[in-house]
């Protein structure tokens, strides 16, 4: 049973820092997102693309004390550098940066890199450079590998202002799900699966 999703269209934030003021605003770019900005991304933006980025793959390693999680940090999803497979999402383009900074980087605890974005429709085109949030080693909030079995029943339990740490994980899925359906991400599907068991032992 397919679960309620959010619209995926364009959000409506505060206008970037800068704009309001008269200053100059930032150069647009385009930002590939892997996690909760392909289902939420909130920030304005002119088109969206499915597609992949390779030497990649998801990793729930990070964790998150403010927007799914609380003293008890919840996990997010972060990228870590993978020869031969790659990591499906999607891209953002003429999208203004500040807003993102602020969420991934200063909130987050993510670093920015550019990659090669290769669009999914074969007839979109050359691959896109596009600007990437990875959630490193080196951050303090950086929680590494554990069993798939234990980030479920962390999940399972974490919630952050901006909701239930379980929605992150199921929106995405759904997202890989319906848009991806032919990429493999066995991370985050069998941490989906536990999850689902975790919550039926709880009842």
């Amino acid at each position: 049973m397919k679960r309620d999703q959010e619209p995926l269209g364009r959000q409506e934030p505060p206008p970037p820092p800068g704009e309001a003021d008269g200053a100059e605003p930032e150069p647009p770019v385009w930002i590939f997102g892997y996690g909760s900005l392909v289902w939420r991304p909130g920030f304005e933006f002119t088109s969206r693309k499915v597609g992949f980025i390779r030497g990649y793959s998801r990793r729930f390693w990070q964790g998150d004390t403010f927007h799914r999680g609380s003293a008890k940090p919840g996990r997010v999803v972060t990228l870590l550098e993978d020869c031969g497979v790659s990591a499906a999402g999607r891209a953002a383009g003429r999208c203004h940066g500040a807003y993102l900074n602020v969420r991934e980087a200063v909130l987050g605890g993510y670093d920015s890199k550019l990659v090669k974005f290769h669009p999914q429709d074969k007839d979109a085109g050359e691959p896109i450079l596009a600007l990437v949030y990875i959630a490193t080693p080196q951050n303090p909030s950086y929680l590494g590998p554990a069993s798939e079995e234990d980030i479920a029943a962390q999940i399972i339990v974490s919630s952050g202002c901006a909701g239930h740490n379980i929605e992150y994980l199921l929106r995405l899925a759904d997202f890989m799900r319906y848009f991806c359906p032919q990429a493999k991400d066995e991370h985050l599907f069998s941490i989906e699966e536990k999850s689902e068991e975790g919550k039926r032992t709880r009842v």
